[in-house]
């Protein structure tokens, strides 16, 4: 059954420039730095402000007075055997609404069985009943939160023999079924693309572009695995790969602009760093924006 559409994805949609995610030792420049107003958006881990009050909170009160503002989920277990939590359902209803955010994802993942929560999002296999079951969180969660949330396309590392679905043909059909939107990283497809040594031109075909409502973009380690082939690694911890950046520019100009993050959690970078990968992506988003006919431009 398809989530209802007189729920909208929120009161506003982020708009389609590039965005940054808000991290505590950059707020001094944040504030400081006239060049920051140009960015589109913050995004926060909702995990991080799951608390009544404190410094995180005044932060990100000041943030949400000048910015446009994402909130990405870690830890609803999506995928998991159980319903997702309903006390921590809802805690970020609470957060939702206090900062009413243009836009709120989760992953495709799991990370907790009965009583214990894993600090990593681990992967599913892609079957009819997991399908009905992601499809039934996602419904769930939709409906405690009042809004339409997006789904990330995970990064994998292994893939399950038991699998009857396509991943992009999955998540198309999870799409399709719970009326969710879209989180495209396009990092994860390439990570996974190599991973498992997949065309990742044809599976961006395949998933649902037109659901899109955020892209990230973001950096990877590469290793070796047990016999000896390329490993990639989400890290979050590297600049964008030129690789990614190609995708990006490939999506970008088959969809038109979409509000676009720069994700760093670690090793993270003086806040000038960022800002020149943000303005790189807001320089795509620009161009697709130029080539588009006049009346579909967005003005932002």
């Amino acid at each position: 059954m398809a989530f209802p559409s007189r729920l909208a994805p929120s009161r506003t949609a982020l708009p389609p420039r590039a965005g940054l995610g808000l991290k505590p030792e950059h707020l001094r420049d944040i504030f400081a730095d006239e060049g920051a107003a140009d960015l589109g958006f913050f995004e926060v881990h909702a995990e991080n402000y799951m608390v009544e009050g404190g410094a995180f909170h005044q932060h990100l009160a000041a943030i949400r007075e000048r910015h446009a503002l994402s909130v990405h989920g870690v830890g609803l277990s999506i995928g998991a055997e159980a319903p997702p939590d309903r006390d921590h359902l809802k805690r970020l209803r609470a957060l939702l609404e206090r900062y009413q955010p243009e836009a709120f994802s989760e992953h495709l993942a799991w990370s907790s069985h009965g009583r214990n929560f894993y600090n990593d999002l681990l992967p599913l296999p892609y079957t009819d009943a997991t399908l009905h079951r992601v499809c039934a969180h996602i419904d769930a969660v939709q409906s405690a939160l009042g809004r339409r949330m997006l789904l990330e396309n995970p990064a994998t590392y292994i893939e399950f023999t038991a699998s009857t679905w396509d991943e992009a043909e999955f998540i198309a059909e999870v799409v399709r079924r719970s009326g969710c939107g879209l989180l495209l990283d396009v990092n994860n497809a390439h990570v996974s693309a190599v991973n498992h040594g997949r065309d990742v031109d044809a599976y961006l075909q395949r998933l649902p572009l037109a659901a899109v409502g955020e892209i990230h973009l973001a950096g990877f380690a590469e290793e070796r695995d047990a016999a000896g082939e390329r490993l990639l690694i989400d890290s979050h911890g590297a600049p964008v790969a030129d690789a990614v950046w190609t995708l990006f520019r490939q999506v970008i100009q088959r969809l038109g602009p979409r509000p676009t993050l720069i994700e760093r959690d670690q090793n993270i970078p003086p806040f000038a760093t960022l800002m020149g990968e943000a303005r790189a992506a807001q320089a795509i988003l620009d161009d697709a924006r130029s080539r588009q006919p006049h009346h579909l431009r967005e003005t932002v």
